[in-house]
């Protein structure tokens, strides 16, 4: 009866004191380990419980042995009474475990809550910023899992995983495709951090949506990013038989025959930019759809250089009209269209100088009839280059005169320049039809030197001489000689 913790067999003896003290020691174990919590109680407290309820117990022994009254009740109910009220410290074990495993219960569920509180609070943010957020989450619910699979909130976890895929795919359900492409590559990471069986259907289902996020993503992207490939090739390695991938050539090449139409509009050079890049994005796909796209956007890109050209040209944009026609000319040699861009690049570097040079394109006719001479002495230390439009546009290089210097102002050089009979000037030679020409003068070395354009009427039946020098780095042209040849 004393193993029942409650001191029954000193009450039946009559000695108050220890049964007392009895009493005392399982209150006080009560207060100890009561309530129940997580870690449950120290293992040493219980030893020590035990081994006074077994001293007890001895101790009873002793004392009922010598005990010379009678006990309150007949022995033999006595011993079962006492092994009856064996159960309360038994009953106590068991009341203890599973108020302990309750505890145990209410911590997980208390774990699976804060995780959810974490997916609320980063699904409110971007991706980036919620991130970290996400993968604190899923470490969360695989702890469940993986440490505590047979409690009620790992058996949750499967529901709560349906809310954290829709919670991180948020942009995908929204249609935004850019924005739902890194959320759903890392949702095809998660198989590799949680276990499938629990996933269950979730593990592959990130791959549709990623497929179609990444094609209308690239396409929506097509001609304004100039990433090799991009999206596109992203999809079409990662996914190649998917309906999406099927989707891609056809898709560009229908985005440069829609561009390529664009280029007759106001303003092609946007459109060309467009298919510049959409040809760098062509050049990043695998396998043969790479070659063939490139071939076609090139193919555009060329015809659009050309139409920007000319656009640039007619809204006497003379630099840029200038710089495009000489990198068409530069890039597309075999181009028929290639001498007419050289003469266009000349005729724009004149008028960007002289604006008169740029009221018409040069003619792609040659007229016919006499042409007249015109030769060009050069008194500058440098070669000069002398560029010229009118009915037929060209250029020539003369060499610089060696040992000529600069003169120091334009009065100095009067009646001076390509005068001293002691120098081999170089000459330039040109055959010009009649008509009113505009000329350009600079420096070979690609403009140290300021330059000069001039207006100039040839006549038929005349032999034209001039002389260019230098003044202080910039070039000269102080008149034209005329001799009457007929």
């Amino acid at each position: 009866m004393n193993l029942s913790g409650l001191g029954l067999g000193y009450v039946l003896l009559r000695q108050w004191v220890p049964a007392g003290m009895c009493l005392a020691a399982t209150a006080a174990l009560l207060v100890l380990v009561l309530p129940a919590d997580v870690d449950g109680t120290s293992g040493w407290l219980v030893v020590g419980y035990a081994v006074l309820l077994v001293l007890a117990a001895l101790d009873g022994a002793r004392r009922g042995l010598r005990a010379r009254r009678p006990l309150p009740v007949r022995p033999y109910l006595a011993v079962m009474l006492g092994v009856v009220l064996l159960a309360v410290p038994a009953g106590g074990v068991v009341v203890y475990r599973g108020a302990q495993h309750e505890a145990v219960e209410k911590m997980l569920l208390g774990r699976l809550a804060e995780a959810d509180r974490v997916v609320a609070r980063a699904k409110e943010r971007s991706f980036a910023a919620g991130e970290a957020d996400y993968r604190a989450a899923l470490g969360g619910y695989r702890e469940l899992v993986d440490e505590h699979g047979e409690s009620r909130a790992a058996k949750l976890v499967p529901d709560r995983l349906d809310a954290y895929y829709k919670a991180v795919s948020a942009p995908y359900g929204q249609g935004e495709h850019c924005a739902a492409v890194r959320p759903l590559k890392y949702l095809r990471t998660v198989p590799g951090r949680i276990d499938k069986a629990v996933l269950g259907k979730l593990a592959g289902w990130p791959d549709r949506p990623l497929a179609v996020s990444l094609y209308e993503c690239g396409m929506r992207g097509l001609g304004v990013a100039s990433a090799s490939g991009g999206e596109l090739g992203e999809l079409m390695r990662t996914f190649p038989d998917s309906e999406q991938a099927g989707k891609v050539e056809p898709g560009i090449r229908a985005r440069i025959v829609d561009r390529t139409k664009a280029l007759s509009g106001s303003d092609p050079c946007p459109v060309t930019e467009e298919l510049r890049k959409i040809g760098t994005t062509a050049d990043g796909l695998p396998g043969a759809a790479a070659t063939t796209l490139r071939n076609d956007a090139n193919g555009a890109v060329e015809s659009g250089v050309w139409s920007c050209g000319l656009d640039q040209f007619r809204d006497r944009r003379f630099s840029a009209a200038r710089t495009t026609m000489a990198d068409f000319a530069a890039t597309y040699k075999e181009s028929g269209n290639a001498a007419r861009a050289r003469t266009i690049a000349i005729a724009a570097e004149i008028a960007a100088e002289r604006p008169a040079a740029g009221d018409r394109l040069p003619p792609t006719g040659t007229p016919g009839g006499d042409r007249m001479p015109v030769v060009v002495s050069n008194d500058a230390p440098t070669a000069t280059v002398i560029l010229y439009t009118g009915p037929i546009t060209g250029s020539v290089t003369i060499p610089g005169c060696a040992g000529c210097t600069a003169y120091p102002s334009k009065q100095a050089a009067s009646g001076k320049a390509c005068k001293d009979g002691r120098k081999s000037y170089p000459k330039g030679r040109l055959l010009l039809p009649a008509g009113t020409y505009h000329l350009l003068y600079k420096a070979a070395d690609n403009g140290r030197k300021n330059n000069s354009a001039y207006g100039q009427r040839i006549q038929a039946g005349y032999t034209y001489t001039g002389c260019s020098y230098e003044t202080r780095g910039r070039l000269q042209l102080p008149g034209t000689d005329v001799s009457d040849v007929r």
